[in-house]
């Protein structure tokens, strides 16, 4: 009998313990069972001129116009950052992941809180290193499948690759280390939430 291999990973923050919310529109709804979930959008470093698209991309996704506070992203001059939490459908971040991944120079984090019948997700883009993706837990670890980790050693033994590296790439290794000084430099800024509409 084969078992499923599952890895628990910490994330450095998660959507329930970042400081400094703010709820806009309506107060923090309960959710629904079995058709919201919660996530929060981590915008680590963008160049300023992007800040307009970034809002008309969240807005249309979640059917009200996103006006962000941005601040200035010290860790990379010229660029700022800001986080939004939101309250949505299952799979939202997936479709807010793909609508920021166009944008060049762009750093960002998205989370998704598990909801019924649905896993949690963590998306992570950065310049260098492309978008990442892993199903979340309920306390913010990231779950890696038995696949992955079979992919990850057939792909390192035929490269002569270093098994480390390869699972270090798996559980986003890179883009954790890249996205670390972007994450502490954005301690304590206000979080808003949102709501997505229909």
């Amino acid at each position: 009998m084969t078992h499923g291999v599952i890895l628990f990973l910490s994330t450095p923050r998660s959507p329930t313990t970042c400081r400094g919310r703010q709820f806009v529109g309506s107060q923090e709804e309960e959710m629904s069972s079995s058709t919201t979930t919660r996530g929060v959008v981590f915008i680590h470093s963008s160049p300023r001129a992007l800040c307009p698209h970034i809002e008309w991309a969240l807005g249309g996704l979640l059917g009200t116009p996103v006006n962000l506070e941005w601040v200035s992203q010290p860790v990379a001059a010229g660029t700022v950052r800001s986080e939004i939490s939101w309250v949505g459908a299952p799979d939202l971040s997936a479709k807010i992941a793909v609508a920021l991944r166009v944008f060049p120079n762009l750093r960002f984090e998205i989370t998704e809180e598990p909801s019924p019948g649905f896993n949690g997700q963590r998306f992570v883009s950065t310049p260098s290193h492309g978008i990442w993706r892993s199903p979340m837990g309920a306390f913010g670890e990231s779950f890696i499948s038995e696949e992955k980790l079979r992919i990850a050693i057939v792909k390192a033994t035929a490269q002569g690759a270093s098994l480390v590296d390869a699972v270090d790439e798996v559980i986003g290794g890179p883009w954790d280390r890249e996205l670390e000084p972007f994450r502490y430099a954005g301690e304590g800024i206000p979080v808003r939430w949102l709501h997505q509409v229909g």
